[in-house]
């Protein structure tokens, strides 16, 4: 027993020393300026993810390609990076008034643009923590493009095998394939995979998109290809960081500015004087929780108001979110859609036009001048977090040249987390977020209970959350380590720590807001990364995620109503 305990806190201590190296050595690269991923320069990164073998990346270490790892990755990197030879991260520098095409990954906001055949820039707004992710991934994608050659390559000439030489007919081809043409290539394809022929016409469907059916297919191909010309011909990718991204990361230039926008708005709309609420969260459950009822009154006769939130989720129903956006804007809601790059939208709800929805009673004798302004911003990006909320509970500097000291009487936090007890649609209730890699602690009076969310047949669970430097750097043995340690941790995320450094600072040093300030932490299960087959990777929430998303937007709506 002693032995299995210490091999597994082996295992976690070279686990958490590979995520160590990875960052010290992505800062590294960034302050270098570029390097190429495949060369010595990539070596300690490709090393360390081999070493860590992140819940996320799957099968990364063994022979075969990892598809699922790959789907997740692809979701999140530009339409066409696989054809890219050089990458350059860059800051906003003015692309968007070009004649580029921003291309934004389905499942990553973030303004991607392809300057020709063989560079793809991408541009960081989102600080450090963007930066982390984008090399992570470029790194698996690397690794598995080799994996491609090793298995297609068969001597040092770059002769090929014959699966190899038809998936490439296939590609080429630019006539649509038939349905005979999509099997005979995926044949072929699942021996260059070593994967069987099952499991690549499963997830041939998942790559598609409008720009490309045959995606799979030609993401297959082009990571094999490039990998065989950089093997074969000395043609190396090759990432690189523009100087002015260099030269602006860590300046809060994008948060400073996107503060501004959201406090000179409230200036025009007359709501600085007002109590204010902030919540982080996504762009509808809040908007639904306030309006569904009164702009879907015919639907909810047959139906219960989960029903018409599940109805609403579904992308499907434009129409049904469209009457509910419309109700919004004319009672109360302004949408300020992100002009600063921080790729965070907001919207602004003035309670005082709210005068027929259920939670109106709740401040039916409330004065208009002393009714809540909930301010909702989208989910903001790892170290994002800290600048972001930094920057908005700073104190507003009007066009007079006075300054003004918002009142903030709470800050809400809701998202989607990792839960290491439990499942996907269960809730989190955090009593402190513990920042990974460090022994920084931040405990606070957490508004939200275990029993304010219980009894609606959904599993709560409250404990200490960690803030990780990346999901997808998290394997097993350190997610076991952290369940089993004193720490009574509960799940993980990557913004907790960084938005109670920023509440905490401003509440308790700097004195921009009053330090009876509430706040409240919820998070859903997205997944149980320490369940095989339950990671980030293995697909969506889909529905389950519904229920948990509106008791949790519910239960902060009705505390902020019964704040007087």
């Amino acid at each position: 027993m002693a032995n299995l305990i210490l091999q597994g806190r082996t295992r976690a201590q070279e686990s958490s020393s590979a995520i160590e190296r990875m960052y010290i050595t992505m800062r590294h690269l960034f302050n270098r300026g570029f390097y190429k991923p495949m060369g010595v320069s990539g070596e300690t990164l490709r090393e360390a993810l081999l070493t860590l073998r992140p819940e996320i990346y799957g099968s990364v270490a063994e022979e075969k390609v990892e598809l699922n790892g790959l789907l997740y990755v692809i979701d999140r990197l530009p339409f066409g990076i696989e054809e890219c030879r050089y990458i350059n991260l860059t800051s906003e520098e003015g692309y968007k008034n070009s004649h580029f095409t921003a291309i934004v990954p389905p499942k990553r906001r973030r303004n991607c643009y392809r300057i020709d055949e063989e560079q793809m820039n991408i541009e960081i707004t989102r600080g450090r923590s963007e930066i982390y992710d984008i090399l992570t991934h470029l790194t698996f994608l690397f690794i598995e493009s080799h994996k491609i050659m090793n298995r297609v390559v068969i001597n040092e000439e770059g002769n090929v095998i014959r699966d190899w030489e038809k998936l490439e007919r296939a590609v080429l081809s630019k006539k649509e394939l038939t349905q005979a043409e999509k099997e005979v290539a995926l044949t072929h394809t699942a021996n260059i995979l070593g994967r069987t022929f099952e499991e690549v016409s499963t997830i041939y469907n998942d790559f598609s998109c409008p720009e490309n059916k045959e995606r799979f297919l030609h993401i297959i191909y082009w990571l094999g290809k490039l990998a065989i010309e950089e093997s074969i011909e000395d043609k190396k990718r090759i990432v690189t960081f523009s100087p002015v991204l260099r030269e602006r990361l860590g300046h809060h230039i994008h948060g400073e500015k996107w503060a501004n926008n959201i406090k000179k708005k409230l200036e025009e709309l007359h709501l600085l004087d007002r109590p204010i609420h902030i919540i982080s969260a996504n762009m509808h459950s809040v908007m639904n929780t306030l309006y569904a009822s009164l702009a879907l009154k015919t639907e909810l006769k047959n139906k219960t108001i989960f029903d018409v939130y599940e109805a609403l989720s579904n992308n499907k129903n434009d129409k049904l979110r469209a009457r509910v956006e419309k109700l919004a804007l004319q009672e109360g809601m302004t949408y300020i859609e992100d002009q600063s790059g921080a790729n965070i939208n907001v919207q602004v709800f003035d309670t005082a036009k709210y005068t027929k929805g259920e939670y109106q009673s709740l401040i039916s004798d409330v004065n208009n001048s002393d009714k809540p302004v909930i301010i909702v911003m989208d989910y903001a990006f790892g170290e994002q977090a800290y600048e972001t909320m930094d920057e908005l509970l700073k104190p507003y500097v009007t066009i007079t040249g006075s300054k003004i000291h918002i009142n903030v009487k709470s800050i809400s936090i809701m998202g989607k987390a990792g839960i290491l007890e439990g499942g996907k649609g269960d809730i989190m209730i955090p009593t402190a977020h513990v920042f990974e890699g460090t022994a920084d602690n931040y405990p606070f009076e957490n508004q939200l209970k275990k029993k304010d969310l219980a009894g609606n047949g959904i599993d709560i669970y409250d404990g200490a959350m960690i803030t990780v430097l990346g999901t997808s750097l998290q394997n097993r043995d350190i997610l076991k380590f952290f369940h089993d340690s004193t720490w009574n941790v509960i799940g993980l995320e990557m913004e907790g720590a960084h938005y109670q450094k920023a509440i905490q600072s401003a509440s308790r040093l700097r004195g921009s807001i009053s330090p009876e300030v509430k706040v409240r932490y919820a998070y859903y299960a997205s997944d149980n990364p320490l369940e095989t087959g339950s990671t980030l990777a293995s697909g969506g929430l889909g529905t389950t995620g519904v229920k948990p998303t509106y008791l949790i937007t519910e239960k902060i709506i009705e505390q902020i109503f019964k704040e007087k």
